[in-house]
């Protein structure tokens, strides 16, 4: 099956709005847990995981930290503006440089109510700070911001800090609370950069990390920065009609070698979250591509949307992520700062990933595709069971833990 044949009809399901969880549970590690292993489903919560996880795993968290990039601001005439701010204006720039830069920046962003802004600056003040952003231009349904501030010697990042609102998924249908600030980050968060909470890892605390180290398991971080195009339904009745979001990912070569070390011993590699799925994926086809051009640039091993089913390889996933490390050594990187836009769905098999730690996600999505390429067909029992046994589901829902058939 060529995944730009799939039918999008045939991956979606009734999602009742009582099922989708609003808030957190009072405790994160009280979510409940689905398990599916070798065509069985169990249920647990997400405090005794540990007992789930095989012995020794390396589980890969994204430690990005979700980033206050919503903005309300008021026109002349009183009518409120949404800036939600999306990735930096200039595209050679990584989100990190962007977020301290100091006295201006460019950032594309989603303008809500966007017809209200007519060709004026509009202003918002917060004690000492004034921040304004001006309206440069529309591309693609997207536009760009100038912001600037006062006083300049703060960065965007302190900006965003006092001015902006947590940036809650839109399916919520409520505005930011105060203690969204602290639940819809990750116990570990810390890379400023997301719009979008990885929020697999919302339902693990400090107890929960330490019972996994009584199993030997291994910690392991990469940074991937969620962009809001994760929240992006197909909307194309053909997957090839869609476009997969891009988004940024930082990984070190340490990194890579612990997946090497775990391919080589058949350690087993659980991420812990699409995105972590995604990061991992998107490091094998990149090995593929250096194996064929140890001279590449950079922007040459980037990982576009269809790369994962063109490029032509037998690869282990020990020699792939070897061709990496190399690469990176040979062009004096410790750490590597790149995008990836693959997509993940069915025929997909993974390359480097034994099992995946993942949230319900909703109908029409390229993240149930994802689950699809994993679980097969059964995605449709698991879901049929989670909507039975009253799972909460999206963002601040129930998870579970999935092997591959």
């Amino acid at each position: 099956m060529n995944p730009r044949d799939i039918n999008i009809s045939d991956y979606s399901y009734s999602l009742p709005e009582e099922k989708i969880a609003r808030h957190p549970l009072p405790n994160r590690d009280a979510s409940k847990l689905l398990i599916y292993r070798k065509g069985e489903i169990e249920e647990d919560t997400y405090k005794n995981i540990s007992a789930f996880i095989p012995d020794g795993s390396l589980l890969v968290f994204n430690n990005t930290r979700v980033v206050p990039v919503r903005m309300i601001f008021k026109t002349a005439t009183n009518a409120s503006v949404e800036v939600f701010c999306l990735e930096p204006g200039r595209t050679s720039q990584d989100i990190a440089a962007a977020l301290q830069q100091k006295g201006s920046a460019f950032w594309k962003c989603m303008v809500g109510n966007a017809a209200k802004w007519k060709n004026e600056t509009l202003t918002i003040r917060h004690h000492t700070l004034e921040l304004s952003a001006s309206l440069i231009e529309k591309e693609q349904g997207q536009y760009k911001v100038l912001f600037e501030w006062k006083p300049e010697k703060k960065t965007f990042a302190q900006v965003l800090e006092l001015i902006g609102q947590m940036p809650i998924p839109p399916y919520l249908k409520r505005e930011s609370e105060l203690s969204d600030e602290e639940r819809y980050q990750t116990v570990y968060a810390k890379k400023k950069g997301s719009v979008a909470a990885p929020t697999a890892g919302l339902h693990f605390t400090v107890e929960v990390l330490q019972s996994l180290l009584k199993k030997r398991c291994q910690p392991a971080e990469v940074t991937l920065h969620v962009g809001a195009g994760t929240f992006k339904p197909v909307k194309t009745d053909r997957l090839e009609k869609h476009a997969m979001h891009t988004e940024e990912f930082i990984v070190t070569r340490k990194f890579v070698q612990q997946l090497i070390s775990c391919a080589y011993n058949n350690t087993p590699i659980v991420a812990v979250g699409t995105t972590s799925l995604r990061t991992v994926e998107s490091l094998y086809w990149m090995g593929a591509r250096a194996e064929k051009n140890d001279n590449a640039t950079l922007e040459e091993l980037e990982i576009g949307q269809w790369d994962a089913y063109r490029i032509s390889t037998n690869l282990t996933a020990t020699q792939a992520l070897s061709n990496l490390s190399y690469w990176m050594l040979k062009n004096n990187l410790e750490t590597l700062t790149t995008h990836t836009q693959i997509l993940i769905a069915p025929p997909y098999q993974l390359k480097i990933a034994n099992a995946l730690v993942t949230n319900f996600h909703q109908p029409n999505s390229t993240l149930l595709l994802l689950v699809a390429a994993i679980v097969g067909d059964d995605w449709k029992k698991i879901y049929g069971y989670a909507l039975e046994h009253d799972f909460r589901f999206l963002s601040y829902g129930d998870g579970s833990v999935l092997f591959p058939q």
